[in-house]
Formats: structure tokens, C-alpha cells, sequence
């Protein structure tokens, strides 16, 4: 991701209007426990248990530990990293979707007192922006769960990169695998209202990414960690872990 490649920055426009304009309702909706149809039901489920998945690759206690959530929506998991003891940096283009993620955790238990044997709880600061804006300084981890997914292989590399320059321990991401199989399932906005369609998925090949990081990152400590597929009816994403030695 270069921020002044015009490309780059049509695309980002696009993402921010979609999430923060086009169906920013849809995603509260979706993000939340009210009833969805059938779709976005698998979509949901997926979700969740691609959150469980990245969160049970981070330490159970992360007391002092800061941690970058890029392109939180929400802030699901941005509440999860706090009752773990970090201190979250939580961002996204859409303000909106902020919005949304400081009015849920500001209703959540963990602003109520902290019980016998519960971690000492973290802080969280939500921010609208770009995730890769160096001013936001340095992370002991980054989390990016589908916030990369419509980018294209360069830009997605790219980011990752500028991103380990920044982490002092691990970066987990996702990114929708390339996969003749999975057509269905990346084509999945053709089923939604127009209006709520995603700006399109950009598969990309796990050994693409491989290739260009071992040239990259790994050239300055870094390994590959972890990596694992979550699958749910009409939502498939890839989960890797990068670890800095």
C-alpha cells in the first residue's frame, strides 16, 4: 500500500464510502445479536469464529502490551484485546463504524468493576483513519481481521510490510484465498440488495504473499507463524500470523 498511489487511493475511497455511507447500517446490523437472514447468518458465524481464531493466537495476558486493531468495524475484537490487558489502538475509515464501536463498549461489562481473578482490564482509543499512518507509532501486535480483503496482492503486501517496520512481536491478518472452489463464496455481494453489495474481494495466492515477504520482512527477522482457513456457508477467509524473531 503506497498512500500516494492514485490507485491506492481510489480503492481506500471506495471501502470508506461503502462502510461508512453505502451500508453502514448493515454492517451495525450484521455485527450485532439481532436476526439475519440466511447469508449473512454464515457470514456472522464466520466472522465470529475467525475473531476466536486470531484472538486465541495472542497471549491470555496482555498487560502492557499495545496493540493496533486495523480496521476494527465494530470493535468486537478490540473488546477482547481489553479484557486481556492491552492498551488498543482501534481504527477504521468509516467514522461511523466508530461511532457504533464507542457507544457498544461503552455499554460492555468491562466498564464494570473488575471481578476476583479477572485480568487487569487495558484501554482502547478509537480512531477513523488510515492503518498505516506511521504517526499512530509502535505496536507489540497488529491485528487486521478482513480489513485487507479488498485490497490486491501488491497493495496487500505492501501494507504488511509497512506494518512490520511498526510491530515489535506479531502481525495477524486475513485475506480472501485464491481458490477456483471459492468463487461462489467471493462473489458472495451478487446475493445482498445492491445497495449493501461490498466493494469486490481480491484473492489472492497464499505463495504469492509467501514469496514477496521472505524477500521483504523475513530479510529482517521475521517468520512465518500460524495459519489457518475458516469456512461458514457464504464467508471464507484465510488467517496467518507473522512472527518477528
Amino acid at each position: 500500500m503506497n498512500p500516494s498511489n492514485p490507485a491506492y487511493l481510489q480503492r481506500r475511497g471506495e471501502i470508506e464510502h461503502y462502510f461508512d455511507r453505502t451500508a453502514n447500517k448493515t454492517w451495525e446490523r450484521l455485527t450485532s445479536t439481532d436476526p439475519v437472514g440466511r447469508i449473512r447468518s454464515s457470514v456472522r458465524a464466520g466472522r465470529d469464529e475467525m475473531r476466536d481464531t486470531l484472538m486465541s493466537w495472542l497471549p491470555k495476558d496482555m498487560s502492557g502490551m499495545r496493540l493496533l486493531d486495523a480496521g476494527c468495524g465494530t470493535g468486537a475484537l478490540a473488546l477482547c484485546a481489553v479484557k486481556r490487558g492491552a492498551q488498543v489502538l482501534a481504527i477504521d475509515l468509516s467514522a461511523n463504524l466508530i461511532q457504533v464501536a464507542q457507544q457498544r463498549y461503552a455499554s460492555f461489562a468491562p466498564l464494570s468493576p473488575r471481578q476476583p481473578g479477572e485480568l487487569p482490564r487495558g484501554s482502547v482509543e478509537f480512531a477513523s483513519g488510515d492503518m498505516l499512518d506511521p504517526d499512530h507509532g509502535e505496536f507489540d501486535y497488529v491485528v487486521g481481521m478482513d480489513s485487507l480483503i479488498h485490497y490486491d496482492a501488491p497493495d496487500l503486501i505492501g501494507g504488511i510490510q509497512a506494518l512490520s517496520e511498526r510491530t515489535r512481536k506479531a502481525i495477524l491478518f486475513t485475506f480472501p484465498p485464491r481458490n477456483p472452489l471459492l468463487a461462489l463464496a467471493h462473489g458472495m455481494g451478487r446475493f445482498f440488495p445492491r445497495s449493501d453489495r461490498s466493494p469486490t474481494l481480491a484473492p489472492v495466492s497464499q505463495q504469492r504473499i509467501r514469496q514477496a515477504l521472505e524477500k521483504t520482512i523475513v530479510t529482517r527477522g521475521w517468520r512465518e507463524g500460524q495459519t489457518t482457513r475458516v469456512s461458514r456457508g457464504f464467508y471464507t477467509s484465510q488467517a496467518w500470523e507473522w512472527v518477528r524473531q
